[in-house]
């Protein structure tokens, strides 16, 4: 039936990262893993022709989907004709202030996957059930001392639970990216190590993987621009020298925290 759709629309996708999933399994498996009822607010990032819209407004109460291309939003509109639990958003998802909502469900455009993601996490909201690129979903699972380990990986361990649930071929899409894709389960939960200034913190991260073959004192001195320390080299100095003469990608995230807390600790008695 999707491809019928396709068809009707004369469209063809692979342009401005338009990849349909057509694939009725994974579809209807990603509505499943959301845990839908009439309850819920759903939003959805880049609805395309509404494979998956279709199937979210069968299970939600409500579903409110923001979509980019005028071409998109007319298909939604005839496809979904005065359907009241619908709301289409045209604009730009990176522009726009997100109304509210409990869950989303989406399939992301991969080239803006990790704005949309931070935008995300400043969200108040209990389950995300997110489609990326396979590479980024690992690199936002990944642990300590692995090669995928990054500051995606720490912002995220520091906003949710986040797991990999499913792995998608280019198959399951027309037209077929030149990538494989994963679906991500992300639930937000307070973070699991004290931060005394989140912001710091997370700019501390930027920091230290920016340049992530130096070690961290290295890191934090170049990174200064972000982190707007005065002396920073004297503060930097009376860290633990077990932890800043580590790169940031050997560094847990609570270790991380640790060392951001201590620089925001001495920057204020200074």
């Amino acid at each position: 039936m999707v491809r019928k759709i396709l068809q009707k629309y004369g469209i063809r996708g692979g342009c401005h990262d338009q990849h349909f999933l057509i694939d009725e399994r994974i579809l209807n498996s990603i509505v499943k893993e959301a845990n839908l009822t009439e309850d819920d607010v759903v939003l959805e990032i880049g609805g395309g022709i509404g494979n998956l819209t279709e199937r979210l407004l069968e299970k939600a109460g409500k579903v409110i989907v923001i979509e980019l291309d005028p071409q998109l939003v007319d298909v939604l509109h005839d496809r979904f004709p005065e359907n009241k639990k619908l709301e289409v958003i045209h604009s730009d998802v990176l522009k726009v202030d997100l109304p509210k909502f409990n869950k989303v469900v989406a399939n992301l455009p991969y080239s803006i996957s990790s704005p949309i993601t931070f935008k995300l996490f400043e969200q108040d909201f209990e389950l995300g059930i997110l489609m990326y690129q396979y590479e980024f979903a690992q690199r936002m699972v990944a642990k300590a001392n692995t090669e995928d380990y990054s500051r995606l990986s720490v912002n995220t361990y520091y906003f949710a639970d986040a797991s990999v649930i499913m792995k998608i071929p280019p198959s399951a899409f027309s037209p077929p990216p030149e990538v494989w894709s994963a679906v991500v389960k992300i639930v937000p939960r307070p973070a699991p190590f004290q931060v005394d200034d989140p912001e710091f913190f997370l700019n501390l991260v930027t920091a230290g993987f920016l340049q992530r073959r130096k070690k961290l004192r290295n890191s934090i001195v170049k990174g200064n621009h972000l982190l707007k320390v005065p002396d920073i080299k004297q503060i930097v100095n009376k860290l633990p020298e077990e932890l800043i003469s580590k790169r940031a990608e050997n560094l847990e995230p609570h270790e991380l925290a640790d060392i951001a807390n201590q620089i925001c600790r001495m920057k204020n008695k200074m």
